[in-house]
């Protein structure tokens, strides 16, 4: 269980295979943490570490993982940012894929928008997303489910910090990913493979939007979680995706 640590921010991660990196965040919302992939709609880890260097972590503050530092109220998608770029950084990788499930979505977004040279291509997997009709979901999610228990552990917190820190990634930027724009995304080059859902946590607007907005991305079928030889399908085609964008050089090296 190796550690990255940069100041007061303390970061758990694993990785496994050979190849070109691929940066992999599971699902579980703020308590997105390694220990989520087993229960994943499939697992990354397992996927494709024939296929790639497969990195993951625990992200900073999830209840169950191993990552911590403090609550940045001013810019927290921009903190998750700079502790997966850190991370990168601390295993000396400059250019990598990113595949994120959930709120994954919204660290792509984030992550391209800061570092577009270093992000070759990303994955959405059932991303996060605003719904009109309930457009508090995550922010009460937050508040009801992640915050009680973080908060046991952190006699440094309080309910007022993290109504806050919740407001500022749900709230100021609502309408989208939470993580940037429509106007950013209609800028972004990068290519993306979206891969859709439909729950209150991850509507089906929101991967759409993403698809149609940005102009290198792709979209796959919905539903595609069942049968399983859809699922399958689906699995080989994030495959043929990641291979298809391999930097020429890291290509060539391999």
């Amino acid at each position: 269980m190796p550690f990255c640590q940069k100041g007061d921010v303390r970061i758990r991660y694993e990785e496994t295979g050979r190849g070109f990196p691929l940066l992999v965040t599971p699902g579980g919302g703020l308590n997105s943490r390694v220990s989520n992939w087993p229960t994943a709609v499939f697992n990354s880890m397992e996927e494709f570490k024939n296929d790639f260097r497969v990195i993951t972590m625990d992200q900073r503050n999830a209840n169950g993982g191993e990552s911590t530092g403090p609550i940045p109220t001013g810019n927290p998608w921009d903190a998750f940012a700079d502790d997966q770029l850190g991370l990168m950084d601390h295993l000396g990788i400059k250019q990598f894929f990113f595949m994120g499930y959930c709120i994954g979505g919204c660290f792509a977004m984030k992550l391209i928008q800061r570092a577009p040279e270093r992000v070759a291509a990303a994955v959405l997997v059932q991303t996060v997303g605003h719904r009109d009709d309930d457009p508090d979901y995550m922010y009460r999610s937050g508040r009801d489910v992640w915050a009680p228990e973080l908060l046991k552990s952190r006699p440094d917190l309080n309910m007022a910090m993290v109504e806050q820190y919740l407001h500022n990634l749900y709230r100021v930027q609502p309408d989208f990913v939470y993580s940037v724009s429509r106007d950013f995304a209609r800028t972004c080059k990068t290519p993306m493979l979206v891969l859709p859902d439909e729950t209150v946590a991850h509507p089906y607007q929101a991967s759409l939007d993403v698809a149609s907005l940005c102009p290198n991305a792709e979209f796959t079928v919905y539903p595609w979680k069942d049968p399983p030889e859809l699922k399958a399908r689906t699995i080989d085609r994030v495959r043929r995706f990641l291979h298809a964008h391999v930097p020429a050089m890291a290509a060539a090296a391999q």
